[in-house]
């Protein structure tokens, strides 16, 4: 008889992956749904997923743009054309014929980096964006910008030799990726009390301290708008990370996904790391990351996305098409999406009115419920929240009570994550802890999403929740 398949008989490195945001709090509130589901009396009527950047999953229920649907739509089921034609907007009709044209059916494989007709457009919106030209052919579709970000760190990674400086508090995606490829996370603190800040003197210190221990760092992840953080980058800021990148010969990884998240534009504007590498003629590797799953339009289970390559070798590049080769093509339908995104409907033009209606609602609900949301927590005793300029998200810093501590290392775990399962079963509500995204030694944090509409009831019994928390373990 064969013998049986164990854990034990898999790839070590897929034994270290750790993914806080589908992690244990995740599963648990899903096994919570079930329970309400099957009738089961619970503390709360529905599971709050504020776990996960996912806006138009159920019971958050962000409307999709209608641009993007029709679009979608069409490209779809060809013969829809004529039963609308004479309903739709003529530029929804004009897109799809265009796209139409360009790719045929979307059941059918594309160019590995994305259909052609599609890049040239991204490449047009860069160049737009930022003031300075961008190629089509050093930009590659993807399906999300995870694959992108997974496909870099793979090929940058030589397994225990190679360190990757990530931020802290950091999008788990990272050290989740460098567990697996055999890498080395090597962390820089962000400044907390200056709005999460990026320091310089930082990012320094973690280079030397890996260079002490035999360690090559290959590159430097930085996510602007931040996640968990919804912190944003002024210029000189970026233009002194440029310069540390070209001192420190590093590959500089960009994760620009929640550049339409914009909560206080006038006094926190998103700029490109693309735009302050030219701006400085800088040779800096750099590689930059947008998708489709934020921004107003959440289409994350489309799957769409893309990098673009900025002063990277055609040698190089040469190896990312045979990497994205082997996949075939990224989705077509998160290809149109990206095509969507980076060619909104424009003033004048039929749709338009409807879509700036539509994404002034979204930017409106996500600004208020943010400023909102940080106001009432920070009112609470023990907890402190940077009111984030951008993202989806708020990461709020608490004081745990020596009680809860002890309680949570009887438990095997740590005590944000003690928190945050007790918030889960007593209201239903699922949060990251931020142990998920790291943290110094001795603080607790937790992420949340501003997503959630009735966002009173929702901070209501976030408030609530912690009195009683405090109540239980002695710190009030």
């Amino acid at each position: 008889m064969p013998s049986s398949l164990t854990v034990a008989d898999l790839n070590p490195a897929v034994l270290n992956v750790q993914y806080a945001v589908r992690g244990e709090l995740a599963i648990k509130a899903e096994d919570l749904r079930n329970q309400l589901e099957l009738g089961q009396q619970l503390p709360f009527k529905r599971v709050i997923n504020s776990n996960i950047g996912n806006p138009q999953q159920k019971g958050l229920d962000q409307p999709p743009i209608t641009f993007w649907r029709q679009v979608a739509a069409l490209m779809e089921y060809p013969p829809l054309l004529e039963l609308v034609k004479d309903k739709w907007p003529s530029d929804v009709l004009a897109r799809a014929k265009e796209l139409q044209e360009e790719i045929g059916s979307v059941g059918a494989y594309t160019h590995s980096k994305g259909i052609p007709l599609i890049r040239k457009h991204v490449a047009k919106f860069i160049a737009e964006r930022d003031g300075y030209p961008s190629d089509p052919e050093d930009i590659f579709l993807t399906g999300g910008a995870s694959a992108g970000v997974s496909l870099l760190l793979n090929v940058l990674i030589h397994p225990h030799e190679t360190g990757i400086l990530i931020p802290i508090p950091q999008y788990p995606l990272y050290t989740a990726t460098l567990a697996q490829f055999n890498g080395v996370p090597l962390p820089y603190h962000l400044s907390e009390p200056d709005g999460w800040s990026t320091s310089i003197s930082e990012i320094e210190s973690a280079v030397t301290k890996a260079q002490k221990e035999g360690i090559k760092p290959r590159a430097l992840v930085i996510i602007n708008p931040g996640n968990p953080t919804g912190s944003l980058l002024d210029l000189p800021t970026m233009e002194a990370i440029v310069t540390l990148c070209e001192k420190h010969n590093l590959v500089l990884l960009a994760d620009e996904v929640y550049q339409f998240n914009l909560h206080q534009p006038n006094t926190h504007p998103f700029h490109s790391f693309k735009k302050a590498v030219r701006k400085l003629n800088s040779p800096i590797q750099l590689i930059s990351f947008h998708s489709i799953s934020k921004g107003v339009a959440g289409e994350c289970g489309r799957r769409g996305g893309y990098f673009e390559c900025t002063n990277i070798s055609e040698d190089v590049r040469a190896i990312l098409y045979k990497m994205v080769s082997v996949g075939l093509c990224p989705p077509v339908s998160g290809q149109i999406g990206v095509d969507c995104m980076i060619r909104p409907p424009k003033e004048g033009e039929p749709s338009y009115p409807q879509y700036k209606q539509e994404t002034d609602v979204t930017h409106a609900a996500l600004a208020h419920r943010t400023k909102l949301m940080a106001a009432r927590l920070n009112g609470l005793p023990g907890v402190s929240c940077v009111d984030s300029p951008g993202a989806l998200y708020l990461h709020p810093k608490i004081e745990l009570p020596v009680a809860a501590v002890k309680a949570a290392e009887q438990l095997g775990k740590q005590p944000d994550t003690l928190y945050a399962l007790e918030l889960l079963e007593e209201t239903g509500i699922c949060v990251v802890p931020g142990s998920g995204f790291g943290q110094k030694d001795g603080e607790y944090h937790y992420r949340l999403t501003c997503l959630c509409p009735g966002v009173e009831d929702y901070v209501g019994a976030l408030e609530s929740f912690h009195r009683k928390f405090l109540e239980k373990y002695g710190g009030l």
